[in-house]
């Protein structure tokens, strides 16, 4: 009995080692598969769109590629369906779960209409690819070769984009005409009147040393020319569109759920960029509730400073008193890089595993601040971009929280940790709005215990930035689901946050043209403290903060689902050491 008994034991462990292996075997062929198909079609579900760079032959948008592309994630999903994933253990574990997560949203992402949005108020596929060469490397031949390769495959590329608008126009599915005024700028500003003018021509102007005369010459002759042929006729061509076509066309509701199909639709955006199932109902009264939370917070900092007058008086102040704005754009990008350098040294203190990659801060003259990761290859570091342009719009009271959140531990450390993880390549570029931006915000919190915000204005901004977080819970899916108007959304943005009246209709117009997006800084960050509360509860003593923070950024950008799971099962193994 007991021979037999042992015999049926190891029969049992072979044939789970063999099924392991099996699965194991299986998904990666999958995943090197699927990779493999995405790096020919150049398009990467779910990345952040900040780090758009060419590389040869540019992304296909027509009717035929994004068919293709269907079909392919279909015949994926269904290999998957032959996996059991209780087979796999570890990062494979993980793999699986975000990978099938991932699919099946990629598969819900062809039955809607985000393609018809290739432009928002704040960007547009025209303006990333102006400013493309600012994100890559050009340190070899070939790196200019494959360069000029996509500026001579704009004009297929512009016009596959200038379809897909015209679509929505066909459809419906167009912007705000208020929200859209003023737009044509952002593809004039690009009509130069030379070549050499062009910031595509800028990789011609400067070459490195391992590039021969011969060559530079050809390259910089071959430049000038594309540009001069294929790029100018572009952007003129959609200007003309835009002006004559698009804004003539465009939509007179406000809410994207005027259109038909539109609740369908903004529910959707909601699970793709919060990646959680929650209702617009449930994400306004959960606005609500921290508005009147931080509002709490705010009064006390106003009382603690002795200032004589309203709320509204007071944001008035911060708005307009000089000693809150740099002199000048060399000025502001010194106090910033102070900040920065400070929280490098404090990085050890709540991280056990840092970065390699470095990144830089560059001022820049328009749409703010902002982050823009690393090559895949390492070549070029992060990159930190404030606007120096209008210092009125970036305030010092709340340049601590604004770099925490961009640079470290923010999206510099997060996202960079994310290109050096061992695990698969579509996990390195992959970028979950809620838990991106929801670690960003966390990182803002975070300066309290890293010695920031000592001056009780800096920390008052910390909670303005807060404060329009949560606003933008209200205002969001007030315009998208509950029948807010656009003048309604500025005057509440007005009434809560210190933003000054053009930033704050540049903020509605920005949720207007991309609704759902601004849920998931909220919604990501509260998630993240919720584990940490949790870790904090049940571990106790055995709680390690940079074993937690180590654990939430090291297996890089996770769907809510999958990262609570994740944070889950590390509680537990921290209780079994």
């Amino acid at each position: 009995m007991l021979k037999t008994t042992i015999i049926t034991t190891i029969a049992s462990i072979s044939f789970a080692a063999v099924a392991h292996a099996d699965s194991t075997s299986q998904f990666h062929a999958i995943l090197d598969d699927h990779w493999a198909e995405a790096s020919k079609e150049r398009v990467f579900f779910r990345t952040d769109p900040d780090t758009f760079r060419m590389n040869g032959k540019l992304p296909e948008f027509s009717e035929e590629a994004r068919s293709r592309r269907q079909q392919f994630n279909q015949s994926i999903i269904s290999r998957l369906e032959e996996i059991n994933g209780n087979d796999l253990t570890g990062q494979d574990k993980v793999s699986f779960k975000l990978f099938a997560y991932e699919r099946e949203t990629e598969r819900e992402s062809y039955e809607q209409r985000d393609h018809l949005f290739p432009i928002t108020s704040l960007f547009g596929y025209h303006t990333y690819f102006a400013n493309a060469p600012y994100n890559m490397a050009f340190s070899n031949v070939e790196d200019y070769e494959r360069y000029l390769v996509s500026l001579a495959d704009f004009p297929r590329y512009n016009e596959e984009n200038i379809a897909l608008l015209r679509e929505g126009i066909e459809t419906g599915f167009t912007h705000y005409c208020q929200s859209m005024e003023g737009y044509d700028e952002t593809i004039s500003d690009l009509i130069v009147d030379s070549p050499e003018d062009s910031s595509l021509f800028a990789p011609f102007k400067e070459f490195p040393a391992s590039v021969s005369s011969k060559d530079q010459s050809k390259f910089k002759k071959q430049g000038k020319a594309l540009v001069n042929s294929a790029i100018l006729p572009g952007d003129r061509k959609l200007h003309t569109f835009f002006v004559e076509e698009y804004l003539p066309n465009c939509r007179a509701e406000v809410g994207i759920t005027s259109l038909e199909g539109g609740e369908e639709y903004y529910d959707y955006l909601i699970r793709y960029f919060t990646t959680t199932n929650m209702s617009p109902q449930e994400i306004h009264a959960l606005g609500l509730s921290e508005q009147k939370r931080i509002r709490a917070e705010m009064e006390a900092i106003i009382k603690q400073v002795e200032f004589d007058g309203s709320f509204r008086e007071f944001l008035s102040f911060l708005r307009n008193d000089p000693q809150f704005f740099a002199e000048d754009g060399q000025d502001l990008l010194e106090k910033t890089a102070f900040i920065a350098k400070k929280m490098d040294g404090q990085m050890p203190r709540f991280f056990g595993t840092l970065a390699r990659n470095t990144y830089e801060i560059r001022g820049t003259q328009g749409r703010g601040a902002y982050y823009v990761a690393g090559s895949d290859d390492g070549r070029t570091p992060g990159t930190y971009f404030i606007s120096t342009g209008d210092l009125k719009a970036q305030p010092l009271y709340n340049l601590e929280a604004l770099s925490l959140h961009e640079a470290v531990p923010g999206h510099h450390h997060q996202a960079t940790i994310a290109r050096e993880l061992d695990v698969p390549e579509f996990r390195k570029t992959l970028y979950h709005s809620a838990y991106g931006e929801g670690w960003g915000l966390y990182s803002e919190s975070l300066g309290k215990e890293a010695g920031f915000y000592e001056d009780p204005y800096s920390d008052f901004g910390r909670l303005t930035y807060e404060m329009w977080r949560a606003n933008r819970l209200i205002v969001d899916t007030g315009m998208h689901a509950l029948g807010w108007s656009r003048q309604q959304a500025i005057d509440f943005l007005i009434e809560n946050t210190a933003l000054s009246r053009a930033e704050v209709v540049s903020e509605i117009d920005r949720y207007i043209t991309w609704p759902a997006q601004a849920l998931s800084y909220k919604i990501g960050e509260l998630r993240i403290k919720a584990l940490r509360a949790k870790a904090e509860n049940e571990l106790g003593t055995k709680f390690d903060l940079r074993a937690f923070h180590d654990m939430i950024v090291g297996n890089g950008s996770l769907a809510i689902a999958v990262l609570e799971d994740v944070a889950n099962e590390w509680i537990d193994e921290q209780k079994s050491n």
